[in-house]
Order: structure tokens, then C-alpha cells, then sequence
């Protein structure tokens, strides 16, 4: 049975009333399983409307009784895991315990900001700048803001974008991917049954028309995107038209080089699980193994076809399988496209993702783990994110070699190195041109108090997402100076004053 899913604004259920809706697919079975509702412009505006009414009240109360009620947050989420990892995987795809740390990573962000707000949101005082002067300053939340979020982490983003904005006293309007909905729609619910006031959270499904009328609303202050490249820019260059502060954050291509000396098995597996897990569709994911050396090289092939071997791909609640499905008939086909195309370029196909059937779930959108070998800079394979189980092997002569692919490639979001040389490790760390780093680690995101961010085509915007930026990001500082007088009166001035 199809069932029909709403908005959530002002504290409650709200039907759509734009007549247009898209389909929420079961990945596993390739069968539309409910309607989620497309926001008009007016219905966007209604949510933003909801928000601004809402927010004075928030940002009223101190930072300790706005931590107390996200606590509350954090536990409702605890409580309802298993319901909210449930739902995640059956609209995206991922498997039951991906889902789990999907909604794990997002409340970790949530549970700092609840802390560090009242330490973050402090100002600065100077004592006596000049006879009797002091000067302190505030920092003031900026009202409404907004965060779309991609479908690949449907729970963790949300979390990521909202829990700052909240914790800092904004009112926040999510607009969450139309592929997997419902999960930023419960998260909704449990933060009014938390306390929070009414309006302060809302979601807004919808397309293009909702993001657009997000960004051209002038009481839409700031906006958070997670995506692809080409709309993070999009977003960012129409943020900034429109008046509005924007933290946008596109593709990948991410690199785990592996010297000579590392540990191949501890290689190997950090690349199956960074290269697989959750069937390729995250923004860490690592793409791109880059060997130092020809017997490096064929070892690592032959260890992670071995590897490759065991994998089990199947439906996204089954706990003996490593990933399900990705999110879509389209993404299937795109992958499938990227594979065909990297054999014709001349690629080494080692094993061949393609074809992959579950049995039961024949109408899934299955793509099989891929490894290619002997793959060059001029492949579309390396120079595009492909977004799935495909892992293509860069083979380097030298470190040299290695750290340029790296550095040099447009995207610059994660990269890896694996080797027992700390001094290798410390140079390549301090000279690679990416913005998250990984030692022996193949995802590096960051703990919740650092931030999250990349750079060149992968970011854009000067704060990153959650730690100390994203309270620099959600707020704006209000400077005041003070004298009070002394009884000593000294007559109209009409010089520039100066701190000396």
C-alpha cells in the first residue's frame, strides 16, 4: 500500500496542497512505497512564516534550557533507534546498522552543540580601551535559517545542519531530499515532543521550486546544501545574490594512498569497507586506491579481489549483509554507465559489478561491488564522482607521484594514506591539497567538536559544518562600546577617536 506523506510545520502534520508529488521508492524491491508531497512557493513561505513567529521565543531562553530540551532530543532518538534505522534503510537502501550510525553521527553533533553553546555563544570584554571606555561584544542569532540535505545521509545532515542553528537560538527549515523523507519528518516529532516550541523545526518537502523560494526569501538569513558540485554552487552563488550567508559542500573523488611499507591487509580491508559501505554513496567513500609501486600494486589488487569474493549484497534489513541497494533506478543506471564506460576507456575491469541480482528482490536496484585496475588520470572513471561500489586502482610510480594525483585532482574533500612512516605520513599531511586528512584512518570525518569540510569543488563557503564554524556561521556578532560618566565633561570632539 502507497502512503502519503506531509509536511511538518508549526509543530504538526501538514497535508500538501500543490497537487504535485514524488515517489519514495523501497530500494530493496524497486516498488514506489509512498507520495511525498512537493511544497509550493506558498507552502515554503507558510514554514518560513512558522519559523519567524517561533524564533524570538527560542532565542529568548539562555542556552542552558535550549541545551535541556535538545538532551531530551537526543534521548527520544535513543529510545525510538531501531523504528528511525528501520525506516532510513527501507527508503535509502543502506543496511539496518549503516542506518544506526548514520543517526549516531547526526546526535553526536547535537549533543556538542547542546554543551558548547553556552561557551561558544560567549562575547568578548575589554576593560578601559580609553579613559572609561569599555567594549564588549555579543553574539546574536541570525533568525530563520535553512538546510537542504542530500538523500544519502537522510537522518545525519539534518542533525548536522539543525543542531547548532538551534542550539545558537535559530529557527531552522529543513528541506530534505524527496527520495527518503520520513526520517527528518519523525525527527521533527520527537523534537516538539522534546519541547521544543512550535515552529522553531520545520520540513518542507520538495524540488526545485522550495529550494528556490528558500533562497530568494529575505527572512531566510542563512543556508546549509550537502550535494552534488554543480547545484552546491548553484546554491552558494544564488545565497549570495540574495543576501544570505551559505555553507555549501559538493562532490568527491577520494584518494587512500598506500605505501610500500603499510600493512596490506589493514590496507585492504579499510578499502573495502571505505570503498563499499553503503553501497558507495557517501561523500567520504573512498574511490580511488593509489598503490606506490608495482609490487605494491599487484598485491593490494590481489588482496582486495579476494575480499570482493565475499562481499554480500542483499537486502537492506538482512543483518548478514555488508550493503543493499543504491537509492534509485536512475543511480543504478548511471553507475552501470561509468563501469561500461571505464572498460571501453581502457581500464582493467577485475570484477564487474553489473548483472547483480538478490533472489526475492529481482526488482532491486542492485549494483554488485566493481574494482578496477590500471586506471588513468584521463578516465572518466577517475575524473568523475561515480557515487557507487566502484573502487578503480591509480597505480603511482613514487610518493611524489601520489601526493600530486591527490592534490591536483578538482575535488578535495577526504584523502587517506597508509603507511608505518610517520615522517611520510607527517609530510603528506601538512602538503596535500585536500581538506580532511586520514592517517591509517580511510574516512576521515571529523569528531563533532572539529569541522567538517572540504575544499576546492567540494566546498564552497568559508565556515565548514558543525564544531566551533558552525556557531560562527548560525550567528552574527553585535559589538558595543560603553563610557559612563565621570562628572568631568570634555566638550564636543570632532576627531576620529582612537585607541591610543
Amino acid at each position: 500500500m502507497v502512503r502519503d506523506l506531509h509536511h511538518y510545520i508549526g509543530g504538526a502534520r501538514v497535508d500538501g496542497t500543490s497537487g504535485r508529488f514524488g515517489d519514495v521508492y523501497d530500494p530493496c524491491r524497486g516498488e514506489v512505497q509512498a507520495r511525498v508531497p512537493l511544497a509550493s512557493a506558498d507552502e515554503v513561505r507558510g514554514a518560513i512564516a512558522s519559523a519567524e513567529k517561533g524564533q524570538p521565543e527560542w532565542a529568548a531562553m539562555n542556552p542552558q534550557r535550549r541545551g535541556r530540551i535538545l538532551l531530551k532530543f537526543v534521548d527520544l532518538v535513543n529510545e525510538n533507534m531501531d523504528e528511525l534505522a528501520r525506516l532510513l534503510a527501507s527508503e535509502h537502501g543502506k543496511t539496518f546498522a549503516d542506518a544506526k550510525g548514520d543517526l549516531q553521527r547526526g546526535l553526536e553533533v547535537v549533543e556538542f552543540s547542546a554543551g558548547a553553546a553556552p561557551h561558544l555563544l560567549k562575547g568578548e570584554f575589554s576593560d578601559s580601551v580609553a579613559t572609561g571606555v569599555d567594549v564588549h561584544s555579543l553574539r546574536k542569532p541570525l533568525g530563520v535559517v535553512a538546510g537542504i540535505s542530500p538523500f544519502n545521509f537522510p537522518a545525519m545532515i539534518p542533525l548536522w545542519q539543525a543542531g547548532p542553528a538551534l542550539a545558537a537560538g535559530n529557527a531552522f527549515v529543513c528541506k530534505p531530499s524527496e527520495r527518503d523523507p520520513s526520517v527528518p519528518l519523525r525527527l521533527a516529532e520527537l523534537l516538539t515532543e522534546a519541547g521544543l516550541p512550535d515552529g522553531v523545526f520545520n520540513v518542507v518537502n520538495g524540488d526545485k521550486e522550495a529550494v528556490d523560494t528558500l533562497l530568494e526569501d529575505p527572512r531566510v538569513k542563512a543556508i546549509g546544501f550537502v550535494g552534488s558540485t554543480p547545484i552546491a554552487q548553484y546554491i552558494y552563488e544564488t545565497a549570495a545574490k540574495n543576501g544570505k550567508r551559505a555553507q555549501c559542500f559538493g562532490g568527491a573523488k577520494n584518494h587512500m594512498v598506500v605505501l610500500p611499507d603499510a600493512d596490506l591487509d589493514m590496507a585492504a580491508d579499510a578499502l573495502i569497507g571505505a570503498g563499499y559501505g553503503s553501497a558507495g554513496e557517501r561523500c567520504m567513500a573512498i574511490s580511488v586506491a593509489v598503490p606506490v609501486g608495482e609490487e605494491t600494486a599487484d598485491a593490494l589488487v590481489g588482496k582486495l579481489r579476494e575480499r570482493i569474493a565475499g562481499l554480500r549484497v542483499g537486502a537492506s534489513l538482512d543483518k548478514d549483509v555488508d550493503f543493499g541497494p543504491v537509492v534509485a533506478a536512475s543511480a543504478k543506471e548511471r553507475i552501470e554507465g561509468y563501469i561500461a564506460a571505464g572498460a571501453e576507456e581502457g581500464a582493467e575491469l577485475v570484477v564487474d559489478g553489473r548483472g547483480h541480482a538478490v533472489e526475492g528482490y529481482e526488482g532491486g536496484f542492485w549494483v554488485g561491488p566493481t574494482l578496477f585496475d590500471r586506471v588513468t588520470k584521463d578516465m572518466s572513471v577517475y575524473r568523475d564522482e561515480i557515487f557507487g561500489p566502484v573502487l578503480s586502482v591509480v597505480r603511482a610510480a613514487d610518493y611524489d607521484e601520489a601526493l600530486r594525483l591527490c592534490s591536483e585532482h578538482e575535488f578535495g574533500n577526504g584523502v587517506a594514506i597508509f603507511t608505518r612512516d610517520g615522517d611520510a605520513a607527517r609530510d603528506f599531511a601538512s602538503r596535500v591539497e585536500v581538506g580532511m586528512v586520514g592517517v591509517n584512518v580511510p574516512i576521515p570525518v571529523p569528531i563533532a567538536y572539529y569541522t567538517f569540510g572540504g575544499w576546492k569543488a567540494s566546498g564552497f563557503g568559508d565556515l565548514n559544518q558543525h564544531g566551533p564554524d558552525a556557531f560562527r556561521f548560525f550567528t552574527k556578532t553585535k559589538t558595543v562600546t560603553t563610557r559612563w560618566p565621570s562628572g568631568v565633561r570634555q566638550g564636543a570632539s570632532f576627531v576620529m577617536p582612537a585607541g591610543s
